[in-house]
């Protein structure tokens, strides 16, 4: 029998409807529960915390303004208790029983006009309160309003049609919410849990946390705090809380902005990049908020891919979220908002490096390859990516880094490209031929180390209108230049005949031999006519997509070289050794062009050689 205080009330059709969306489909994990059910408390606590600030007469003035959670893992119960603004008998009744404030009723039309399309376009309609039900058989609702003079009041259902609502005695001001649960979720009545997941959702809400006595959320939001009221080691423990550290930050970002949207943000840098030290691919780890309440610890749509590396929080109360606060309303909203934390934090590097180019350098030589992936992949960026990049330069002492903008404040005025050249080290690049030409002019060269650079350098392809140019690409053209004078230098006859005598040699391996306008000290070297240098091409094959890739090579001598001066004789005195110096000599400015694929017959030949010249007559 009915208690004759006791109301019972049907639940209106929409919010039939909504209950069941929200219990079968719309979360995806039941703990959203509790993150939903502490966001509902502490937006009561806030509307008490303005209220005082205009009322005189509130009931229990002098409660304080917390959250209070107790979990009994032997009723398999947890309560969530606020005291914040409260409700009456009647608000009870038009927020939970009806469509008057939940929003339901629009929550559903947007449903049914658009389908299954508009499930992530149901914004901001305050019926988080509904995900109870996922872990509760039963859902009780004490309440009693700061008014003086009203009554506390319960509010009772399963979720399955109805409710009851019943005055009670003994009310303190604010909402208390007791859930009986579920036989598969009684792990939200064990201590350990409720705080991991308060933890991970709450831990900035404004209003303590008290979870059986002991205060959980004991990180402040930094990010809504003025810059000058935060030490330094606040924002370390707030670095090492957010991101999981135990170092401290390289570099933190803390910014405000008020179009073309609303933004608190706090960025940090790490000491150490997990990539480099082969984790493996690091996750997104700027969480985002709003108004403190966490929406997705990893968005993977917030930030460019690149700047994955960045760890801290970005809060914005513009956002128009989903019921579940899982999926954001409007893609483009977050995408504008991306784009302004983006822009910020390269515009604080920029400033960076001007400031403090030692720092800098050292924060590239760590997370460099970030910003080298972004100019490579993402066109958004890539302008400004450009004038962060720092490489090793042959106008620079080893380890000295230059940016593009200073080695274009060094080039000659008549220079319009931009000369790099890769390879597997300093020493490698200066011990090459692909050098002489250009210091033989007093041209500065960019050196490239890492297999990244030549995707950098192609899809860059100019800065501030100076065309980037590889250094060892075969129909480059340079300006003429004083050779070193060379006793027995070839003639300009004998030299277009020893060219024509090795294409003849050498045979299809070779596309053109001619004599080099670049060439210095060394005796030859290969070049292909295309822009894939060679470490673009071992990369390739190394994935698999360059095996048996035609290569036209072009083999340029040096008729001032010793090599080649004695060649041109012993081709006539001596063919048969002077074939197998021909052929050695241009594999060896394969190998170091990196495009032979095989070594097996240099060195059998190479044994043939040494066999000759170590015969005794």
């Amino acid at each position: 029998m009915s208690t004759p205080n006791v109301e019972k009330h049907e639940f209106q059709a929409e919010i039939k409807q909504l209950l069941d969306i929200v219990i079968h489909s719309l979360y995806t994990e039941k703990e959203i529960f509790v993150r939903e059910l502490i966001s509902n408390a502490s937006d009561a606590l806030e509307k008490l915390r303005h209220l005082k600030l205009t009322e005189k007469e509130i009931f229990d003035k002098d409660l304080e303004l917390e959250i209070k959670i107790s979990t009994d893992d032997t009723a398999n119960t947890i309560t969530i208790q606020d005291f914040g603004i409260g409700m009456t008998k009647e608000e009870l009744v038009k927020s939970l029983g009806t469509i008057a404030h939940s929003g339901s009723k629009q929550f559903l039309e947007a449903l049914k006009e658009g389908g299954s399309k508009n499930d992530n376009l149901i914004g901001q309609f305050g019926v988080g309160f509904y995900s109870a039900f996922m872990a509760a058989d039963e859902v009780k609702v004490y309440s009693r309003s700061w008014k003086e003079g009203e009554p506390g009041h319960v509010w009772t259902s399963t979720g399955a049609g109805s409710y009851e609502v019943e005055e009670v005695e003994g009310q303190r001001r604010g909402t208390k919410i007791v859930l009986s649960l579920k036989e598969d979720a009684k792990t939200f009545a064990s201590d350990s849990t409720i705080k991991e997941i308060i933890k991970r959702y709450s831990s900035f809400v404004q209003f303590p946390i008290n979870l059986n006595g002991e205060k959980v959320n004991t990180i402040d939001a930094l990010w809504l705090r003025g810059k000058s009221d935060i030490k330094d080691e606040e924002y370390t423990e707030f670095y090492k809380f957010q991101a999981n550290a135990w170092d401290e930050p390289r570099y933190r970002l803390h910014f405000s902005a008020d179009a073309p949207l609303a933004i608190k943000a706090l960025l940090f840098v790490p000491q150490e990049n997990p990539e480099r030290a082969g984790f493996g691919r690091i996750d997104p780890a700027v969480a985002l908020y709003c108004r403190k309440v966490l929406i997705d610890s990893k968005p993977t749509e917030l930030l460019p891919e690149w700047m994955r590396f960045a760890k801290g929080v970005v809060d914005s109360e513009d956002l128009p979220l989903n019921i579940s606060r899982e999926t954001m309303q409007d893609r483009s909203l977050i995408q504008k908002l991306g784009r302004v934390i983006t822009k910020r934090f390269l515009k604080f590097l920029s400033e960076e490096a001007k400031k403090r180019p030692d720092a800098y350098q050292e924060f590239f030589d760590k997370f460099g390859f970030f910003l080298k992936e972004g100019v490579a992949i993402d066109m958004t960026y890539k302008d400004e990516l450009s004038k962060l990049l720092y490489f090793e330069s042959s106008a620079q002492e080893k380890g000295k880094k230059t940016s593009l903008a200073d080695y274009v404040s060094r080039m000659k005025d008549e220079q319009k490209e931009i000369y790099y050249i890769t390879g597997q080290n300093r020493e490698s690049i200066e011990s090459g031929p692909y050098l002489e030409g250009f210091k033989a002019r007093g041209l500065e060269v960019l050196f490239l180390y890492e297999p990244v650079d030549e995707y950098v350098m192609s899809n860059l392809r100019e800065y501030e209108e100076k065309t980037l140019v590889s250094a060892d690409q075969g129909d480059l053209k340079l300006d003429d230049a004083p050779q070193p004078p060379s006793e027995g230098s070839l003639s300009e006859d004998e030299s277009k005949a020893l060219c024509t005598w090795l294409k003849e040699t050498i045979g299809e391996r070779v596309k053109e031999v001619k004599v080099s306008e670049r060439l210095v000290n060394s005796p030859a070297m290969a070049l292909t006519p295309d822009a894939m240098s060679s470490q673009m091409r071992r990369m390739m094959q190394q994935m698999g997509q360059g095996s048996g890739m035609p290569t036209e090579v072009l083999f340029e001598i040096n008729p001032r070289h010793a090599l080649m001066i004695n060649l041109n004789t012993q081709r006539e005195s001596n063919p048969d050794l002077a074939k197998l110096i021909a052929l050695q000599a241009f594999d060896n400015s394969m190998v170091a062009a990196g495009l032979l694929e095989d070594p097996k017959d240099m060195v059998s030949r190479m044994y043939e050689i040494l066999s000759q010249a170590s015969e005794t007559k």
